[in-house]
This record gives C-alpha cells, structure tokens and sequence, in this order.
C-alpha cells in the first residue's frame, strides 16, 4: 500500500481534492436549488433528486468542458508555438525527446508502439484526441443541463419551454461557456510567463532556481 500511495500520490491528491470540493458543489449547490424553489412557491426537492437537475448538470458540466478545452489546447499549441524562457515550452534550439519517433524494441514500450500501423498512428495522438472528446461530451452535457435548468425556470414563470434549436443561440448558454474558458486561458498564460522569471524549488512545473530567465523548457 505504501508503494502504491508513494507511486500514485500525485493524482491521489488531486483526486481527493476533486471529490471533497464536488461534494461541497453538489451541497451548496442542493441548497441554493432549494432556496430557488421555496422563492418560486415551489416544494424542495431531495437531494437525490437534485443529481437530476439542469441546475447540477448545467454547473457541473460548465467546469470541465473549460479544464478539458484548456488542457487539449496546451497539448496541442505546445507542438508548434514557443515560448521563451518559459518551463511549459520546449526548446525550439535542440532536439527534444518528445518529439523523436517511437522505437518498438525500446524495453517496456507501450503495446500500440510494438502493434505499430493505425493503431500507433492513432496512438501517437491519443491524448489530444481524448481530451478533446472529453471536451465535446462535456460541452454537449452543459448545453442539455443548461437547456433543462432554463426550462425549469420558465415553467416557474408559467413560460412555454425553449427548444433545443434555439436555445443554441441564447446568451445565457455561451455566457456560461465563455467565462469559464477565459479564466482557465487566463491561468495558462499565467503559469506560461511567471515561470519565465518565478521559480518554485522542488516541481516539475518550474526550471531550476538557479537556470536563466531565457532558458527554456523544464
């Protein structure tokens, strides 16, 4: 166990912290739902009842459909731009491990490098492809919590429902979209220009404290 923990405690971490700070979401969430309600002259819900709401898919679903397009963005733009001196670009001056192609007799090599063909064509691109796939189903499961939570606040108002057509256009929907993307583009050219000049002893995600400014890469 203790090698496992030590093996896997990065993403252990972050996964405890991922579901303590969704379990406060769906609470306070779950309440503000019901305050909603009770103004609306509406009976509260239970909170199982409320995983199936717009109102927790739509907030859900906005969050990751931005983390998703952010990362898939930096994995992808990282192939061709650069950005000098900062530990999230490579180095444009010398030849970088990423970027060699995959040899199947390197000892432990992943099977779609030994299986080589489509399946290592498809694999030599497989997390850009995942991550913009969780971005579209994401994207999709916003827009139908989104859809769902404005019908259920019009019905409040004795309003016909929206359509799915239109409700495309609305501005609501892509006020959603937008101010979460622009936060996490804001985040990502944070850490791409602090770690130009910033430095953090002891992470990947920074150069050694002592490395120039220009120096680029980790």
């Amino acid at each position: 166990m203790k090698t496992f923990i030590r093996n896997n405690g990065l993403s252990i971490c972050f996964l405890l912290l991922f579901f303590a700070s969704f379990a406060g979401q769906i609470l306070f969430g779950f309440k503000e739902y019901n305050k909603d309600l009770i103004e609306n002259g509406v009976t509260p819900i239970t909170i199982l009842s409320y995983f199936s709401t717009g109102h927790f898919v739509e907030s859900t679903f906005e969050n990751w459909e931005s983390e998703f397009l952010q990362m898939a963005l930096l994995v992808v733009l990282t192939i061709f731009l650069q950005q000098k001196g900062s530990s999230e670009s490579k180095d444009f001056d010398k030849e970088e491990e990423v970027d060699r192609e995959p040899s199947p007799n390197k000892k432990d090599a992943p099977w779609p490098v030994k299986k080589g063909g489509f399946i290592l064509a498809l694999y030599k691109h497989s997390l850009s492809i995942m991550l913009f796939l969780l971005f579209a189903l994401s994207f999709v499961a916003h827009f139908y919590g989104s859809l769902k939570d404005e019908n259920e606040q019009l019905s409040f108002k004795g309003m016909p429902p929206e359509t799915a057509s239109k409700y495309i256009t609305d501005s609501r929907f892509w006020f959603e979209s937008f101010q979460n993307w622009q936060s996490e583009f804001l985040s990502v050219f944070a850490i791409i220009v602090l770690s130009i000049y910033l430095r953090q002893i002891g992470s990947s995600q920074s150069k050694p404290v002592d490395a120039p400014h220009a120096e680029t890469g980790e």
